[in-house]
């Protein structure tokens, strides 16, 4: 049986980073999944939803997925949750911002590191972290098994996959990484991406031009 969720897809900041806002529509806990910016607007969704938020969860910390988790942190006092293979790419945000021409966002320490075959949950959300390097040393997607979604990060696009040209990115490993984690998915699996438009598994098997032939 599955309880009814919140699911709120918010595009923030000057790159169109998809934020995820998951709610447990009985308890009214929430997992924030990459808020890089517009935390005012992410706010005002969470309180139509009377939501309180239980975890933040950075797929990757490139500066667009996790330049506004210190003010929501602060706001909510939720921990912030990265795989430990990111923190140099999180400690290069003067860097990061210095690329994309913006101010650099006030930094937050990591509460707690997350790794392959971690649960966050938030009510009855679950979510199971995949550890799929390759986009970064760090990046995970997120699975959450009743809903048979995936919030892909920049792993997977709709025929795309992540760039791999940016400091800690590998090719090979972002291609072993759609094949060993996320092909094995279902096929009618929804894909969230970290940008763009929804897809599923299935979809990506067939027509996304970089993982023919895995």
């Amino acid at each position: 049986y599955n309880r009814p969720m919140v699911h709120e897809i918010l595009p923030v900041g000057p790159l169109q980073c998809n934020c995820s806002i998951l709610g447990d529509e009985q308890t009214r806990e929430a997992i924030v999944v990459d808020p890089g910016d517009d935390i005012d607007e992410l706010r005002a969704i969470l309180d139509r939803h009377g939501l309180t938020v239980k975890a933040i969860v950075i797929t990757h910390a490139h500066i667009d997925h996790i330049g506004g988790a210190a003010r929501l942190k602060s706001i909510t006092g939720a921990p912030v949750l990265l795989n430990e293979s990111d923190q140099a790419i999180y400690g290069q945000m003067d860097m990061q911002a210095a690329w994309l021409g913006i101010a650099t966002p006030s930094r937050t320490d990591i509460d707690s590191f997350v790794r392959e075959g971690d649960l966050i949950h938030a009510g009855a959300i679950e979510c199971g972290v995949m550890h799929t390097p390759g986009h970064t040393p760090g990046s995970v997607c997120l699975w959450m098994p009743a809903e048979k979604k995936l919030l892909a990060g920049d792993t997977l696009f709709r025929d795309s996959i992540g760039r791999t040209d940016l400091p800690g990115g590998d090719g090979r490993k972002i291609l072993a990484s759609i094949r060993d984690k996320l092909f094995p998915l279902p096929d009618e699996a929804v894909v969230i991406p970290g940008h763009g438009p929804v897809t599923t598994i299935g979809r990506e098997k067939e027509f996304n031009f970089f993982l023919q032939g895995l």
